[in-house]
C-alpha cells in the first residue's frame, strides 16, 4: 500500500540525485581535462620560446611563469621618442620571425587567441604623457609587425591582423630593484604577451581548484 508507494518514490528521488551527481562528475572531469591540456600547452609554449631565444644574441627575457617576453626599449627607441630606431627595426626583423615561428606553429596556433604588444615607461614625469608615449611605442612596434610583408610571410601578417593588440601602460607596472626602488632602465620596456583561448575559463577554474 502506501508505505510501498513512498518507498518507491524515495528510491526514484535517490536515483535521480545519483544521476545528477554523476553528470556533475562527468562535467568536472571534462573541465579538468581541458584545464590540464591548456596548462600543458602553456608550459610547452613557454619552453619552446625559451629554446628559440636561448641560443641567440638577442637580448630578450622570457618569463617562465607567463611566457611574456620583455626587451629593453632603448634598443627600439631614443629617450622619450616613439619612432623605431634603425637598431630597433633590425632587432624586430630578427625577433619577430622567430617569435611567430613558435606562436603560429601548427602545435600552438589553434590555442592562441591574442598577441598583446605592451609599452611601459619609467616613473618620471606625468602619468598621461607617459601613457601616450607608451601607447605610441606599442603602436610603432605593432605597425612594424603588420605593415612589413618583407619581414614576415603574408600568411603570418594576415593571421596577426586578427590577433594583435597594442596597449600603452604608462608606468602602472614598473620594475623594482631588490631594495624596493624603481629600476628606471628596466621599467622602460616593451613586452610581447600571448593569451590562449579559454584562458579566462582556466584562470577561473584554477582559482576554484586552489580555494
Amino acid at each position: 500500500g502506501r508505505k510501498e508507494q513512498e518507498l518507491i518514490e524515495q528510491q526514484q528521488i535517490v536515483a535521480e540525485q545519483q544521476e545528477i551527481v554523476a553528470e556533475q562528475q562527468a562535467v568536472m572531469e571534462e573541465q579538468q581535462e581541458q584545464l590540464d591540456k591548456l596548462v600543458g600547452v602553456r608550459s610547452e609554449l613557454i619552453e619552446a620560446l625559451k629554446d628559440e631565444f636561448d641560443d641567440t644574441d638577442l637580448r630578450v627575457f622570457v618569463d617562465s611563469q607567463t611566457g611574456a617576453i620583455t626587451f629593453d626599449s632603448s634598443i627600439l627607441f631614443d629617450f622619450n621618442k616613439y619612432e623605431l630606431k634603425t637598431s630597433g627595426k633590425d632587432f624586430l626583423e630578427e625577433f619577430l620571425p622567430r617569435y611567430l615561428s613558435v606562436l603560429l606553429s601548427s602545435d600552438y596556433k589553434e590555442y592562441v587567441s591574442e598577441i598583446i604588444i605592451e609599452g611601459h615607461t619609467d616613473t618620471q614625469g606625468d602619468y598621461l604623457m607617459n601613457l601616450e608615449l607608451s601607447q605610441k611605442r606599442a603602436l610603432s612596434v605593432a605597425t612594424f609587425c603588420l605593415d612589413n610583408e618583407g619581414v614576415l610571410p603574408s600568411t603570418d601578417v594576415q593571421e596577426l591582423r586578427s590577433i594583435v593588440t597594442a596597449n600603452g601602460r604608462s608606468y602602472s607596472n614598473p620594475v623594482y630593484n631588490e631594495d624596493g626602488t624603481v629600476n628606471m632602465d628596466a621599467s622602460r620596456r616593451v613586452e610581447f604577451k600571448f593569451r590562449l583561448k579559454d584562458e579566462d575559463m582556466v584562470n577561473e577554474m584554477m582559482n576554484i581548484l586552489n580555494d
